[in-house]
This record gives structure tokens, sequence and C-alpha cells, in this order.
């Protein structure tokens, strides 16, 4: 009879220990930013302003939060640090996006959740709108473009579809559109439209090439020639007349001498 004691007893802490030690399992500290529990992109458009929150869940004890953006720490104020946390990204621009913002439990920065800037804005173009090109000479073209979504762009000339020659090239990456012309000629002058189209808007910036006549050049080799020739025989003449001035200073010294050569 004792020992059935002895072992309910035993159980009876054993259950005792469970009941203490599930409540700690079960309320282990959660993040959470704007109420989502994971990594998560957010969605957002140029000059608007977003807020984000972070909170400890299921927390013990007073927990101090850390904020990154990028691997930048956050400067918070000490009344924005215990328990929950909020910053605010205001002025957003279209170079915000793809910024990762992290929020960090300061005792475990294992423990974190973070949030992407998903920026959407139209395509914006840039490049150099006139060129002059000398016929027989090289051109490029660049299109410089920034969107999100990525746009799909097109070359075209004269208000229609390019269409491509020989001498024509286009490149093509996530930044721009090139067109290269190898030896441009006369009939390549004109106006040139970069056209971008995306999910949002459509775009078109216009590059104006002008061709100009190739400059005539003057061998100059014969050029050489010709100044090597007039610096001899002013040379040569210099010397005859020289020798044509002394004699004469040598009669001018001889009184007999009266009849000059």
């Amino acid at each position: 009879m004792a020992q059935k004691t002895s072992s309910l007893i035993q159980r009876c802490r054993f259950l005792l220990l469970m009941i203490l030690f599930l409540p700690r399992v079960m309320t282990s500290s959660v993040l959470s930013v704007n109420g989502k529990t994971e990594n998560y992109i957010l969605d957002t458009e140029p000059g608007l302003q977003e807020s984000l929150k972070c909170a400890v869940q299921n927390h013990t004890r007073d927990e101090e939060l850390l904020w990154y953006r990028k691997d930048g720490r956050v400067d918070l104020k000490s009344g924005n640090k215990i328990n929950s946390s909020s910053v605010c990204v205001s002025g957003i621009s279209e170079n915000d996006n793809g910024i990762t913002f992290t929020c960090k439990l300061q005792r475990n920065q294992s423990m974190s959740i973070s949030v992407v800037l998903n920026v959407t804005f139209p395509p914006l173009l840039s490049g150099n709108d006139f060129q002059t090109a000398e016929e027989g000479s090289d051109v490029k073209l660049v299109c410089n473009v920034k969107s999100n979504p990525q746009a799909q762009m097109m070359w075209y000339r004269d208000s229609g579809i390019l269409n491509l020659e020989t001498h024509h090239r286009i490149q093509q990456t996530s930044e721009y559109l090139q067109l290269s012309i190898t030896k441009v000629k006369k009939s390549d002058n004109g106006t040139y439209s970069c056209i971008a189209s995306s999910l949002i808007e459509t775009k078109t910036k216009d590059f104006h090439l002008i061709v100009k006549d190739k400059a005539s050049t003057v061998p100059i080799e014969p050029v050489i020639a010709a100044c090597v020739v007039v610096f001899l025989t002013l040379v040569f003449g210099l010397i005859a007349r020289r020798k044509r001035i002394m004699k004469l200073c040598r009669r001018d010294q001889d009184p007999q001498c009266r009849t000059a050569l």
C-alpha cells in the first residue's frame, strides 16, 4: 500500500511539472510586423508613406526590439523599443525599391522578421537626346530605363518600327536598350524613338541623329614633301645670294676691277 502511495505521488509530481512546463512552450515569443508573423513583401508607390509596426507576441518579460534598414541599424527613441516598435518610411521613391527592413529581438537576434518594399512605378527613360556623327563613323544610341515591373522595350524610327539593317545591332539589359550603328550612312539620319511598355504605362523618348558629310582630308605626305622642297629652295637661294654678295664686296675693295660679271 505504501508503494502504491509513493508511486502515485511521483506521478502527481511529474504531471505538475508538465503542467508548469507546457505554458512556457506554448507561449514562446513570436515577432510580427503589421500583424504578419512571416517575412513578406509590401507593395507601395512613390510618394506614399508606410508604417511598419513590430511587436513581440506571447512574451513573458519585457523585450527590447531592434530595427535595421538593409545592413544599417535604425536609431529608435527610448519609448519605441520595448515589446513593440514602429518605423515610418516617408517620401518613398523609386530608389527604395527592394529595400529590406528587419525587426530583431535584442537578446536573441536570430529571431527576426523582414519586410521588403516593392515600389511599383512607370518607366523612367533618359539618354543623350541629340547626337551628331560624321559619315562612316560608329554611333551608339543608349536609352537608359528604370521600371518596376520591368518594361518591354523597342526601337522605332520616324514613327515606324525600326527595320534593322546589316550595320545595325540592338543590345538590351534590365537597365538600358542600345542601338549600335557601324559606319553610319547619310540614310541613317533621322529620329529614333525608344518605347518602353509596362503594365502601368507606356513611355517614349526621342533620339535625334544628324549625320554630317565626311570631312575631306589632305594627304600629309605630299604636304611634307612640298614643305621640304620650298625649304631647300630657300636655303640654296640664300647660299647663292651670299656668294654673289661676297664677290661684289671683293670688287669694291679692288679699284682696278670695274666690270661686274
